[in-house]
């Protein structure tokens, strides 16, 4: 399990603080918004009404003790800025913000973000889905039911035949492609064996997915 604090919860912020805590993680979420914490208190860890400009209080918050921040404030450049320079003086190993413009893109890549996102409308589960697990590098919403990641070989698959490792019976996921060294083996057949650094690809029901990302 890890620990995110969200900053700002409009569409966006919101999106990625109840799919994060969905998947199991423990989530703060920080608005000034009395509304829109009421809104989000029984969805997260913990929902706290603060003047996100107040840059004593987001110290008082106790952020160091978070392992990533997402900044989703997008239209006040100030607040995004001040905030995402609290994360990293804090000490938080990952800052992720969100941007609404090159400039302000530039801005926060300068004061330290690792990441900066441009969210679309409904992209909040997709960049929880990349937040939540370092072997998983990306998820994809065919529907409300179906998704496709890419996952990494676990160590313990290496020198197994795919059909060896019955992912589809145990998993409920289909292998539908393999990349490695740069090209795509599609489809692989059930004897292709898994080497070091092979990424499948797998497509089955959000909930089977969801799983693969806990493994």
């Amino acid at each position: 399990m890890k620990s995110f604090v969200v900053i700002g919860c409009g569409r966006f912020g919101a999106s990625v603080a109840k799919n994060l805590c969905r998947l199991g993680n423990e989530v703060m979420v920080i608005d000034s918004s009395e509304d829109r914490i009421a809104e989000i208190s029984n969805s997260v860890t913990h929902a706290v009404q603060a003047d996100i400009m107040d840059e004593n209080l987001l110290y008082d918050l106790g952020l160091s003790n978070f392992d990533v921040a997402i900044i989703a404030i997008g239209s006040v450049m100030e607040a995004s800025v001040m905030a995402t320079l609290a994360a990293k003086e804090l000490g938080i190993k990952k800052v992720v913000a969100k941007a609404h413009s090159d400039m302000h893109s530039k801005i926060l890549m300068k004061i330290g973000a690792d990441k900066v996102v441009y969210p679309e409308q409904d992209m909040g589960a997709k960049v929880a889905h990349n937040l939540n697990a370092t072997n998983i590098l990306d998820f994809i919403d065919f529907s409300s039911e179906y998704g496709l990641v890419e996952v990494e070989a676990f160590n313990e698959w290496e020198g197994k035949t795919l059909k060896e490792l019955s992912i589809a019976t145990e998993y409920h996921v289909n292998i539908i492609a393999i990349r490695r060294a740069g090209k795509l083996i599609l489809p692989p057949k059930s004897d292709e064996q898994i080497l070091t650094g092979d990424i499948l690809v797998m497509i089955g029901r959000s909930k089977d997915v969801e799983k693969v990302e806990k493994l």
